[in-house]
């Protein structure tokens, strides 16, 4: 946090050290990168990503949009346009918000990023990973999560409909938001993520977007079994 000395922020655990939040998933033949805030570069950098076949975005705020300049790096390696997956809301955030990658008046200059945006409305395929859109809410808004076989990704968190608890059964893996302890109104506190996470009962859950409230230390050391906080770098295998 800029600005802040408590204990999380001093901290010399690498795990209290958290980019924005993004995630990378991978098989034998498909890089799907789940969103690209403002840290994607160092994270691409510092991950050794070489390649992105797709990007799928929860939602359109700053935090989870403003990389996206950088793909131009990835249309230089791969040699085309860079697919990226939204629901209509957040596909129309991201035209607007890189409106000069879009706009046939923009002079190239150093390069423009090179994106093709899709609209979904339902599960969708990029390579061999089938994606399934998971609606949840985020404070007011509608966003989206995602499920990918027997792993879920639901960042920005506050509600999760009943409709959606049927799209999140027999789970290996599920990622879960959990910013802080006190109530915040578009985000799930830790004790309602746990909640939530009993809910669907997961073999696993990791929680994710954790402000600096939670040490990580400290408050791994007090989760129920089968639940932990994620950090910069977890590689999990499925």
């Amino acid at each position: 946090m800029i600005g802040c000395d408590c204990a999380t922020c001093r901290s010399d655990d690498v795990r209290d050290r958290r980019l924005r939040p993004s995630i990378f998933l991978e098989t034998t033949r498909t890089a799907l990168l789940v969103d690209c805030g403002p840290d994607l570069r160092a994270q691409a950098l510092a991950y050794g990503i070489r390649r992105i076949d797709a990007i799928f975005f929860t939602h359109g705020h700053a935090d989870h949009i403003l990389g996206l300049d950088d793909v131009r790096r990835f249309n230089f390696l791969q040699q085309r346009p860079m697919p990226c997956f939204g629901d209509a809301r957040t596909i129309a955030d991201v035209r607007q918000t890189f409106a000069y990658a879009f706009s046939p008046r923009t002079q190239a200059g150093g390069g423009l990023p090179r994106i093709a945006t899709f609209e979904i409305a339902g599960p969708f395929c990029v390579g061999n990973l089938e994606i399934v859109p998971v609606p949840i809410f985020h404070g007011q808004r509608p966003i989206l999560g995602l499920r990918a076989g027997r792993f879920a990704y639901l960042t920005d968190c506050s509600r999760i409909p009943d409709s959606s608890f049927a799209l999140l059964e027999d789970l290996d893996v599920l990622v879960i938001d959990a910013l802080r302890e006190r109530p915040h109104p578009t985000h799930f506190t830790l004790a309602e993520a746990i909640a939530a996470s009993q809910r669907i009962g997961a073999r696993r859950t990791w929680f994710t977007h954790m402000c600096h409230d939670l040490p990580h230390t400290a408050t791994s050391a007090r989760l129920p079994d089968g639940l932990a906080l994620a950090y910069d770098g977890l590689v999990v295998e499925l």
